[in-house]
This record gives structure tokens, C-alpha cells and sequence, in this order.
């Protein structure tokens, strides 16, 4: 039990930074696809108000929520 629940905080430990890194790329891949996008003026509203909210999510060290936030502005504007 002691081994799993080990490995388990280490498998955490790892992936704090793997979330860190990714929400810098993911805020550039959404500021690239806004350049082109065809949106609705309230899709454009809501892309920039989940990619600030992300970009705070990040500085406070919320990777998790912030991937997630992100992730959803992603969909809106149909990007990976």
C-alpha cells in the first residue's frame, strides 16, 4: 500500500510541470487560430475572457484549471 501510494505522489510530482509547460503553448496557439478566426462577436468575447482567465490560472500556479480553460478556448475556436 505504502509503495502505491508513493508512486502515486510521484507520478503528481511530474505532472505539475508537464501542466506548467503546456498552458504557455496552448495561450500561443490561441492567440495565432484569433488572428484568423471566423467567430460570432460573442464566441470572440468568450475565447478572450477563457484565455485571460487561463493565463491568471497559470501565474497562480493552477496548471490543472488553467489547461482545462484554456482547453475550452481551444474548442470554441476548433484548435487542438
Amino acid at each position: 500500500m505504502n509503495k502505491m501510494l508513493l508512486s502515486l505522489v510521484f507520478v503528481a510530482c511530474l505532472a505539475g510541470p508537464a501542466f506548467a509547460n503546456q498552458c504557455p503553448m496552448d495561450m500561443s496557439k490561441i492567440d495565432a487560430a484569433m488572428q484568423t478566426a471566423q467567430l460570432s462577436d460573442a464566441d470572440k468575447v468568450k475565447v478572450t475572457e477563457l484565455r485571460a482567465k487561463g493565463e491568471e490560472l497559470h501565474k497562480a500556479g493552477n496548471h490543472a484549471e488553467s489547461v482545462k480553460t484554456l482547453g475550452e478556448a481551444k474548442a470554441i475556436l476548433g484548435i487542438e
